[in-house]
């Protein structure tokens, strides 16, 4: 039994993961050690040693999600953990949060700094996956099928919001709508859910103008993102030495450890723009060992969410999938201009303790996931087709009929 369980193991994506968290340690050391001097005085391996703590917890957690059957979290008792959990780490911010970057995130416990908004990520998709798992034989019926469980992903998104943390605000919603998508609802349900947050949107954006929920420096993203070189001084700061980090990486890089940038030039080199370190010094041929290793994790878990057939498993891959993807994407156009600068680190690479413990518990979720999908198919009767995942599967298996026909 054991055997053929450790068979089932998808090592491929084990190995992209240890790859990519050994990579982020390296280049955390390489892009932190000027700032860490500066402000610690001799410890040029302040943040490489704290986040090799995170990384050492991160792999414990890894290794028991791996291990711990994914659908005991379907059970009731689980959920409402999850759910009461949640709210109440982001409620407790509003008493006992500390200030960072200009948002009320953080939770000092001894010397250590968690951010609940990282872990709430995680409860999101496991609570959506198991609700929608349930609701799927009614799950076209959009008054008790598919807004329910928004509730709980709207409340959510609300006290991240009011922190103010907008990337993860936004990182949160789009997860969900990715879920949406992958759960089996019907097209007019979707679309009856995207005229109902327009309409929000369109009534809450005079109490946001009314209320200035935007500070003065995120406003000045904006103009930064728009012309950072006619405000290089100010707004565009951070981008325009973020642009003369990646360009004068060039093919090969200036080498490991050789970044200018670094040296107090490029604000937080080792978080938010730890990319443009990486392309400063080593190159096009860096940039391109971290996007295919993120490439390959984020297409791994979309096949395995395609091979699962139970819709809980399927909408755990799918979310965790997601939440990987939507954030480098935020990250990356963050760094090259495409979008304003949001403070979203890049998975796996940026310097941060709470980002990596709960990458790492989630990619240990997905693996697990991986690996039960893996030893039914291998060792196990197919499972009957009307248990398949309704959005993954569903459209397939109806092609294949029609041709059979």
């Amino acid at each position: 039994m054991i055997k053929k369980i450790l068979k089932s193991y998808d090592y491929s994506l084990i190995l992209a993961i240890i790859l990519l968290c050994a990579f982020g340690l390296v280049m955390v050391y390489s892009s932190s050690m000027i700032t860490a001097v500066a402000r610690y005085g001799f410890e040029p391996d302040h943040f490489y040693q704290r986040q090799k703590l995170a990384l050492l917890a991160g792999g414990l957690a890894f290794i028991a999600m791996m291990i711990f059957p994914y659908r005991a979290f379907l059970n009731s008792n689980i959920l409402k953990l999850i759910v009461f959990g949640s709210i109440g780490l982001l409620g407790s911010l509003f008493f006992i949060g500390h200030v960072a970057g200009g948002a009320q995130s953080w939770i000092r416990l001894g010397g250590m700094n968690l951010q609940p908004g990282e872990f709430v990520k995680l409860s999101v998709i496991i609570y959506l996956a198991a609700v929608y798992d349930k609701k799927q034989s009614y799950i076209d019926e959009f008054g008790r099928g598919v807004l329910p469980p928004l509730i709980f992903t709207g409340v959510i998104c609300f006290f991240v919001l009011i922190q103010p943390d907008f990337g993860t605000t936004f990182i949160i919603a789009m997860i969900a709508v990715c879920m949406i998508i992958s759960s089996g609802m019907a097209v007019k349900s979707i679309g009856k859910l995207i005229s109902l947050v327009l309409l929000f949107g369109v009534l809450m954006s005079p109490y946001i103008i009314w209320k200035g929920i935007f500070s003065k420096e995120q406003l000045s993203r904006f103009v930064g993102v728009a012309d950072p070189f006619a405000h290089e001084g100010g707004a565009g700061y951070q981008l325009v030495n973020s642009f003369y980090a990646i360009g004068s990486g060039g093919l090969t890089g200036l080498g490991l450890g050789q970044s200018v940038q670094k040296y107090g030039y490029l604000p937080e080199s080792h978080t938010d723009f730890i990319m443009a370190v990486i392309a400063e010094e080593l190159g096009i041929f860096g940039v391109l060992f971290v996007l295919i290793l993120l490439s390959f994790i984020v297409l791994k878990g979309f096949s395995i969410a395609r091979k699962c057939q139970d819709p809980f498993g399927t909408l755990l891959a799918v979310g965790i999938s997601s939440m990987i993807a939507i954030q480098a994407l935020i990250n990356l156009g963050g760094l090259t201009g495409l979008i304003p600068i949001t403070g979203v680190p890049l998975p796996f690479i940026s310097y941060g303790g709470s980002s990596i413990l709960l990458l790492l518990i989630s990619m240990g979720l997905l693996v697990n996931v991986s690996m039960f999908t893996n030893y039914r198919e291998t060792y196990q009767k197919p499972v009957p087709q009307t248990t398949q995942p309704a959005a993954v599967v569903k459209p397939i298996q109806q092609k294949r009929n029609s041709s059979i026909r």
